[in-house]
């Protein structure tokens, strides 16, 4: 991992490094493994806090370390969409658990903190906006390996260690869509991501629908059908049908809870 240009694990040649995964789906899954052991220790049931603490003195923590030196071996190329999916949103809310465990809170972490897969270096800035928004504007290296489309969903799947940001998951290959889907409607479930005043004919979203407009369709139309198509069978899902199908409703931003996520 790099911390600017400092890098505390160095990027390993076939000698140093012994090979134990042949695909990146075996090693996504091994390392998956090792996430679900770090979450159900140290993740609250809600997923929304981590005992950082704790987490960086246990021994499946420094097992993750070690393995994730393995995935500069990896061949992304030969990936498909779902399995980039799983692939890249699991990793990247490990990863950014690993920088918070050593580091704790340093601003301005997802242009610094990088790691090698594949060959290749990715900052969790590039995971995020390289690969599973394709390569969108602003992203300093462009990713062979992104997704050709941008999929709005990953927002709901990504947690950059704040606690205004969705819950922690894992995620694997097979329904990825559907596990993503069901992401996003516990995130508009709750009232502190998505709030409904029909009195004032307002809807409130989380700020990460505001940062990622153009990924909702661009206009407040196209977002809050976008929001509307991917709720629950819900009596907010209800109201809020009830206000479109009145006419124009406005839309806010919730205030973002940047503060850590962290238990202590």
């Amino acid at each position: 991992m790099r911390v600017g240009s400092v890098c505390t694990q160095p990027p390993y040649n076939d000698k140093n490094v012994p090979y134990l995964k042949s695909t990146a789906c075996e090693l996504s899954e091994a390392l998956r493994n090792l996430t679900l052991k770090l979450y159900s220790d140290h993740l609250s049931e809600d997923g929304k806090t981590v005992d950082y603490k704790a987490m960086s003195r246990s021994l499946c923590f420094e097992r993750y370390c070690d393995l994730a030196v393995q995935l500069q071996r990896v061949e992304l190329l030969s990936l498909s969409r779902e399995e980039k999916l799983a692939f890249f949103a699991s990793g990247g809310n490990v990863k950014c658990s690993q920088f918070l465990c050593i580091w704790s809170v340093v601003l301005q972490f997802f242009n610094y903190v990088s790691y090698f897969i594949g060959g290749e270096v990715f900052t969790l800035q590039d995971i995020e906006n390289g690969v599973l928004r394709g390569n969108r504007k602003g992203v300093a290296q462009l990713h062979e390996v992104a997704l050709p489309d941008v999929e709005p969903l990953i927002h709901f799947a990504l947690n950059c260690g704040a606690k205004g940001c969705p819950s922690i998951k894992t995620y694997t290959p097979q329904d990825i869509d559907s596990q993503l889907c069901s992401a996003a409607e516990a995130f508009l479930e709750n009232d502190d991501s998505c709030g409904i005043d029909s009195v004032g004919r307002e809807v409130k979203l989380s700020q990460i629908f505001k940062w990622y407009k153009a990924d909702f369709g661009g206009t407040d139309e196209k977002l809050l059908n976008w929001v509307f198509d991917h709720m629950g069978a819900s009596q907010k899902k209800r109201t809020l049908q009830a206000l479109l199908s009145e006419g124009k409703v406005k839309v806010s931003y919730l205030p973002y809870d940047w503060s850590i996520n962290s238990t202590d």
